[in-house]
C-alpha cells in the first residue's frame, strides 16, 4: 500500500496552498517527542545520552497539542526515546487523531503488548516499528536479546486488531544489500503497509561512532538494494523522489524546516539530528539562519542523506513535478518487478 491516497491528497493539498499563499519554508512533518527516556540502548542512538534529569522530564498533553497546532503540520511523527513509556501517550494519540492529524507512533514495540488495549485503530494512526535487522542482528543493535521477537509478535498483534503497521529500518555501514533484502522480504510477508528507511547519521553522542555511513556509501548501498529489489513486492513509505536520491539519482539540498522537532528542551535548532539550541516558539524557530546549514556549509551535514531532512525537499518536488515523480515512480516500480 505505501502512504494511503488520503493521506497524499491531503499532503499535495497542503503544498499547493502553501505555494499559491507564496509561503517558501514550512512543515510537513512534525517530529514530536514526548520524552528522551527509552527502554532499550541502541548504539546509533543520540538521544539517551542526555542526563538523567532530561531523560525524566516529558512533555504534557498540552503541550503536546499545543506544539501541532503551533507548527500546523500535517503529519506527526512521535519518536522519542520510547513513546510508550509516556503515560499518557494514548491521549496524545487520541487527541491528534481527533484533530486529524496523520500520526506515526514510533515505537521499539517492547510494550506494545501492554499498552495496544489503550489505542484504537484508524486511518489516521500508524505504529511504526523500530526493526533494524533479523533476529540477532536487530538484537546486538539494541542490546538486548529476544527485542527482535518481541517486536515481531507486536506487529503480528497490532495487525490482527486492524492498526495501520509501518516499520522503520536504519542501515549502517555494516548492514550489506543481501541483510536489508532478507530483513525487508521477512517484513514485507508480515503484511505491513510500507517500509520506512534511512542511512544512519552520525549523532556525536552515539555510543558507536565507527558504523556511520558516508555519502558515498549510502548511494553504493541502497543501488545495491534497490537492485536486489527486482522481482520483490517491497513497499516502501517514501516517495518515489526520496528513494531516486537514496540512488544518487537526485541532488536535493537539505529542507531542515521540513521536519522540524519539539522536544522536552523546546524546538530545537537547526534539525531533529543536530542540537544547536532551542527555540521558545515555531516562529522563533522558522527564524533560524537556514543559510548555515547544509551539505557545503555545515561540515557536520556532509555525509547525511536522512529522511528527515531530504524527505520534504523530495515531496514538494513530487508535488511541483508530478510528471517527473510518477517516471521515478515507474523506474521503481519496474526495478522491483524486474
Amino acid at each position: 500500500m505505501g502512504i494511503p491516497a488520503m493521506q497524499k491528497a491531503r499532503i499535495g493539498a497542503y503544498i499547493m496552498k502553501m505555494a499559491l499563499r507564496g509561503v517558501r519554508r514550512y512543515p510537513l512533518v512534525l517530529m514530536l517527542e514526548p520524552l528522551f527516556q527509552c527502554n532499550l540502548n541502541c548504539k546509533g542512538c543520540g538521544k539517551i545520552a542526555h542526563p538523567p534529569e532530561v531523560l525524566e522530564k516529558r512533555l504534557s498533553v498540552d503541550q503536546c497539542l499545543a506544539a501541532a497546532e503551533e507548527c500546523g503540520a500535517p503529519v506527526i511523527s512521535l519518536p522519542g526515546g520510547e513513546p510508550l513509556l509516556h503515560k499518557d501517550i494514548h491521549i496524545i494519540v487520541r487527541e491528534l487523531v481527533r484533530a486529524k492529524r496523520f500520526v506515526y507512533l514510533c515505537t521499539n514495540a517492547q510494550l506494545v503488548h501492554k499498552r495496544i488495549h489503550e489505542f484504537t485503530p484508524s486511518p489516521y494512526l500508524t505504529f511504526n516499528v523500530h526493526l533494524d535487522g533479523l533476529g540477532a542482528r536487530h538484537d546486538r543493535l539494541v542490546q538486548r536479546k529476544g527485542a527482535f521477537d518481541i517486536a515481531v509478535r507486536a506487529v503480528e498483534a497490532l495487525l490482527e486488531r486492524g492498526f495501520r503497521v509501518t516499520t522503520n529500518t536504519t542501515l549502517f555501514n555494516d548492514h550489506s544489500p543481501k541483510d536489508a533484502a532478507e530483513l525487508f522480504d521477512f517484513l514485507t510477508g508480515l503484511g505491513i503497509e510500507g517500509l520506512t528507511v534511512s542511512p544512519g547519521f552520525s549523532y556525536q553522542e552515539a555510543q558507536d561512532q565507527g558504523n556511520f555511513l558516508g555519502r558515498g556509501a549510502t548511494v553504493r548501498l541502497f543501488r545495491d538494494i534497490f537492485e536486489l529489489g527486482k522481482n520483490r513486492n517491497w513497499v516502501f513509505s517514501h516517495s518515489s523522489l526520496y528513494l531516486d536520491f537514496l540512488a544518487g539519482n537526485q541532488d536535493y539540498a537539505c529542507s531542515p524546516w521540513g521536519n522540524p522537532t519539539y522536544n522536552v528542551l523546546g524546538w530545537q535548532r537547526p534539525c531533529y539530528l543536530l542540537a544547536d539550541g532551542y527555540a521558545a516558539s515555531f516562529d522563533e524557530f522558522m527564524q533560524t539562519d537556514w543559510g548555515r546549514c547544509g551539505l557545503g556549509r555545515d561540515p557536520r551535514c556532509a555525509d547525511c542523506m536522512c529522511h528527515c531532512g531530504f524527505e520534504p525537499t523530495a515531496v514538494i518536488d513530487s508535488v511541483q513535478h508530478p510528471i517527473k515523480a510518477l517516471r521515478a515512480a515507474q523506474q521503481h516500480h519496474a526495478a522491483e518487478r524486474g
